[in-house]
């Protein structure tokens, strides 16, 4: 039989099955639409004295996911499908005026900041655990490793304020403050951070993850907080090991030389991670990644 016959036949076959088909059949044999679960099952909100947060994993290795100035835990959800949950428990929390911390106040310090995570650290019976920070909250984190050398087991910071803060000029700290208020203002900065890279998708998603982050008085509390404070300890005395990823593509104080030698100067045992394909935003950017480089500092740290 021809092929073109062949092909007539079967088509015809195939139609006459379908018409000859019992009402309910065709609709019975269509696969059930499975729901897939909420990228964060059962958050909890902020209470008098705890911090929002959310628990995700059972596993042994317990990491404390902390969150950047422009973004709540949600930054993180592209990289969520990639953590090996049988062996990692990661606890997301939200800084106050933030995700699920949006209703408490405060006054947005850096001791106020670290005290908040600890607390909640204590609330939720973690006695030991590693750090993750991304951006303005590596500057909270190295605060928590140093303050509570016996419980943090590792650091890995991502596109960290250093130790030294975010020196910023009047012109700077204009530009800023206009991030806050101005959606013209904020799309310079998220673009000037991953060099003018992506497209018009990839702003709207982005801002829209900054809008709905956090309060105004929090963005302005923890803009001052990043910019005018440092770290004071003596960062001697941090024991964990602390690993600072960044990305080729942010801004220069953050990928440059400054910042290199700032964290290099305080943390004698610091070491050094680059992302080539990405810039500010390395957990939206490159996700998997960035569960890759997490897993294998928090490994290596035992």
């Amino acid at each position: 039989m021809k092929r073109r016959n062949l092909l007539k036949v079967l088509g015809w076959s195939a139609t006459a099955a379908i018409v000859g088909a019992p009402a309910g059949a065709e609709e019975a044999a269509k696969p059930s639409v499975i729901v897939p679960p909420p990228p964060w099952p059962e958050p909890q909100l902020a209470v008098a004295d705890r911090l929002g947060y959310c628990r995700i994993g059972k596993g042994p290795a317990v990491c404390v996911v902390l969150h950047e100035w422009l973004g709540d835990h949600v930054n993180w959800e592209p990289a969520l499908p990639y953590f090996d949950l049988a062996r990692h428990t990661l606890v997301f929390m939200d800084l106050r005026g933030y995700g699920w911390s949006r209703a408490m106040s405060g006054s947005y310090t850096l001791d106020e900041a670290a005290a908040d995570v600890l607390r909640a650290a204590d609330k939720l019976a973690l006695s030991r655990f590693h750090l993750i920070g991304h951006s303005m909250s590596g500057l909270v984190a190295q605060k928590i490793a140093l303050q509570a050398a016996g419980r943090v087991q590792s650091a890995t910071l991502f596109s960290p304020v250093p130790p030294t803060g975010f020196h910023a000029d009047e012109a700077a700290m204009k530009a800023l403050n206009a991030v806050i208020d101005e959606d013209a203002a904020a799309a310079r900065a998220i673009t000037a951070r991953t060099s003018n890279r992506y497209g018009a998708g990839w702003l709207t998603r982005k801002l829209k993850i900054a809008r709905e982050a956090a309060t105004v008085e929090a963005m302005r509390g923890y803009l001052k907080m990043f910019t005018t404070e440092s770290i004071t300890d003596d960062t001697r005395r941090l024991a964990a090991p602390l690993h600072v990823v960044n990305g080729a593509q942010d801004i220069p104080f953050y990928r440059g030389e400054a910042s290199h030698n700032a964290f290099a100067a305080a943390y004698p045992q610091v070491s050094f991670e680059m992302i080539d394909d990405a810039g500010h935003y390395s957990m939206l950017e490159t996700p998997v990644r960035v569960a890759s480089i997490i897993e294998k500092h928090v490994a290596a740290a035992g």
